[in-house]
């Protein structure tokens, strides 16, 4: 009993050290970067494998003991699925390597990160990568999800991760792409060559497709002497790896006298795409690097990414996600002009689309030409919903367009005052400003493009604020850009500098952001709901304060009398990937004493009447008096209400209805002579709020009005029909009868 008793103190002691250090929370000391967290493992759907994590630098794993459904809940969610379904144990997904960075991890399932579980801490482990844990997430994203849902080559530590092409001379070096050269690895604190005996087309091909061209060419000038040092003495591809660290190879051994005898360093010749081929004219290759066919990407921020659709008939539709692979994307970035693929994206991380989803399934080998050649499954709606619409991202040539612009004075990277490097005299060049007069977020847009960082937030016309440059020359004015230009080069200016207001205070500004939203008008709604209306004039007060009659209502005999309204509904609908906020915040809203409403922005919708040549004959608008959430998908909760004066937006994966019984929606169509037009609704016309696609902000009807009844037909919104389909309703003839064929 003594004894016992004499050891309490000590086991207490014990355990009060051992209980602490075992149950902590997970959460890290201060580091550089936020955790990263990504499926890794083999053979696997994008949706479950090994879990690893990113922390200090380093790609880890979790170890299964103590593993739990609660544990794989947390982890989905952080991953951006909506929960988890299972979990697996013992390596089911093969070994990781590296660190093991949690053990005994122990999640009730609610906790919004890893870092509020309890665990033995980052680094404190007992296990092997035989144990490492694997997930299985259900196959549903959580709308508006920030990271990337990828699948992407995970390139072994003891392989090689860098290739580049090193030019054969120094005159080749000054012209970009550079499309052929000598084959090097990242070696080191240096760069090492692949031996070229038994080099073959196909590894050519590989190499290629890593530097963003679609293709090899047959004949490259090889060197039948090099000192090397060589990596690699013998590489062998299929031709369908994305990346040369997949393909089999022999690392040459350190003391070799004779690394690559009777042999030189690998090269290539690669096909450059059309886009980026040098003499091309910029109206041709300026456009995101899109090409004439039957894909395209769309909804993308920068050159060769985006959400994959296809053409089928007349109309685009895109792709379903499920056994969404690499060699799949590979084949869509190839036909597009780019290299191989980088990143096979799911769960509609470049945004959803709209209308019919084509493809399900598809497993190409990596060898087609065109991604219908590819095997596939044709879907019906029960199959998939565009929550998992396939999106890639594609190697691209180094164009060295962000050499020639920066931004200054900003508190982060990703905002600042924009200059451009422009030739002066002597063949040499100097930094410059841009006037801010008619700059808008579509140039913003191909600024924060041209230096990779994705989205525009906003465009800027002053910047004083940003005011710690010595640069104070205007060099560019009049910039318009359509907004999918590859560099600022690409847009119209002025070919002589004139800005309206001097000084470097109204130099043209940019703010980056990583997500942007994309607003889209629901066509068919808008077909099915159209019809006239004879409003009495008594009953149009407020509408006329707000200009939303035509000129003629103010030579009315007021308050009798009535005017002809052709009304409709309006569902707006968030498919990107941030919420759509108004620019300017509840103090700068303008409240209209009529309506008794504020109005968040002056002018959200623009309604146009067209006759047949063009010519606007009767037009309309509409203010966001109340942008907020009428309605979401499953699974997503409204953020946005105008009651008691609440925040305004639309959340992503949620509408707003502005219904065709309020004032202003609609055209006033008093004047309008029975006939043939064509209805056209814009929403966010100005481009005030930034969007990452503003082709789809339009919607086009067909019209046929007899003086007392309209038909609305062929209702569609921008880029949904192919271009030989839009030039057909470009040249609409009009109905003779009201036959809707």
């Amino acid at each position: 009993m003594l004894t016992s008793r004499l050891h309490e103190p000590l086991v207490a002691l014990l355990l009060g050290l051992w209980l602490p250090s075992f149950l902590c929370q997970t959460a890290p000391p201060e580091q550089d970067g936020k955790i990263q967290f990504r499926l890794a493992g083999y053979p696997r759907k994008h949706n479950e494998g090994r879990v690893e994590v990113f922390y200090k630098g380093e790609w880890g794993t979790i170890c299964d003991d103590d593993f739990t459904l609660g544990n794989a809940e947390v982890l989905c969610r952080q991953l951006g699925f909506v929960s988890a379904t299972a979990w697996s144990h013992s390596a089911k997904y093969g070994p990781g390597t590296g660190k093991i960075w949690l053990d005994n991890m122990i999640c009730s399932g609610s906790e919004t990160s890893i870092e509020k579980c309890h665990s033995r801490g980052w680094g404190n482990s007992d296990c092997t990568h035989d144990e490492d844990a694997g997930i299985v997430c259900k196959d549903e994203r959580l709308p508006g999800f920030v990271d990337s849902n990828v699948i992407e080559m995970q390139v072994e530590d003891n392989r090689l991760e860098k290739v580049r092409l090193r030019p054969l001379s120094a005159g080749a070096a000054a012209r970009l792409p550079i499309s052929e050269g000598v084959v090097e690895v990242k070696h080191k604190d240096g760069w090492a060559q692949i031996c070229g005996l038994d080099w073959t087309a196909k590894n050519s091909h590989v190499v290629c497709g890593m530097m963003g061209f679609p293709s090899e060419r047959a004949g490259a000038r090889t060197l039948h002497s090099s000192h090397g040092p060589y990596r690699i003495h013998t590489v062998s591809c299929t031709g369908n790896e994305v990346h040369l660290s997949a393909c089999s190879m022999e690392f040459s051994k350190p003391n070799a006298s004779y690394p690559c005898a009777g042999g030189g360093p690998a090269t290539v010749s690669c096909v450059v795409g059309p886009q980026f081929a040098q003499g091309r004219s910029h109206k041709r290759r300026h456009k995101l690097g899109q090409l004439p066919g039957k894909v395209r990407l769309r909804g993308g921020a920068r050159v060769g990414e985006g959400r994959v659709e296809v053409l089928k008939g007349s109309e685009w539709g895109t792709v379903c996600d499920d056994r969404w692979n690499l060699q799949s994307a590979s084949v869509v970035c190839r036909e597009l002009g780019f290299g191989s693929a980088k990143e096979a994206l799911t769960g509609a991380r470049m945004g959803q689309g709209m209308g019919p989803i084509y493809m399900n399934e598809v497993q190409c080998s990596g060898e087609e030409r065109t991604l219908w050649d590819c095997p596939h499954k044709s879907i019906t709606s029960e199959d998939c919903q565009h929550v998992e619409d396939a999106s890639v991202k594609c190697n691209v040539p180094y164009m060295g367009y962000e050499k020639t612009i920066r931004l200054t004075g900003g508190r982060a990277r990703v905002e600042g005052r924009v200059e451009v490097l422009v030739p002066v005299v002597n063949g040499t060049k100097s930094w410059g400003l841009i006037c801010g007069d008619g700059w808008t977020v579509r140039e913003a847009m191909v600024v924060c493009r041209q230096l990779g960082l994705t989205y525009a937030n906003s465009g800027l016309r002053e910047t004083w604020y940003w005011d710690s440059s010595n640069v104070t020359e205007m060099v560019m004015s009049g910039v318009k850009c359509v907004g999918d230009e590859m560099s600022l080069a690409h847009c119209r200016h002025d070919r002589a500098v004139t800005c309206h207001r001097a000084g470097a205070q109204f130099a043209a500004g940019v703010i980056c952001s990583d997500t942007a939203s994309d607003l889209i008008l629901d066509a068919l709604l808008v077909e099915q709901t159209a019809y006239i209306e004879d409003r009495p004039l008594h009953m149009l007060y407020c509408a006329a304060e707000e200009n939303c009659l035509s000129k003629s209502a103010a030579r009315a005999n007021w308050p009798y009398g009535h005017r002809r309204l052709l009304r409709f509904s309006s569902q707006i609908h968030n498919i990107g990937r941030a919420d759509f906020r108004p620019k300017l915040g509840r103090h700068s809203w303008v409240w209209h004493e009529c309506h008794r409403h504020y109005h968040s922005m002056d002018i959200f919708t623009n309604y146009d009447l067209l006759d047949l040549n063009g010519t606007k004959v009767a037009d309309g608008h509409k203010a966001s008096f109340c942008l907020e959430d009428t309605d979401c998908q499953e699974g997503v909760s409204k953020r946005y209400e105008c009651a008691n004066f609440g925040e305004q937006g639309i959340t992503v994966g949620c509408w707003d209805v502005y219904r065709h019984d309020i004032d202003c929606q609609w055209i006033d169509i008093t004047d309008v002579k029975p006939g043939n037009y064509i209805l056209q609704v814009i929403i966010n016309p100005n481009s005030e709020v930034a969007e990452s696609d503003f082709t789809n902000n339009l919607v086009r009807c067909k019209c046929k009005y007899d003086g007392n009844r309209v038909w609305l037909h062929k209702c569609h919104f921008g880029g949904s029909f192919s271009d030989e389909e839009e030039k057909k309703f470009e040249h609409y003839p009009g109905q003779h009868n009201n036959q809707i064929l």
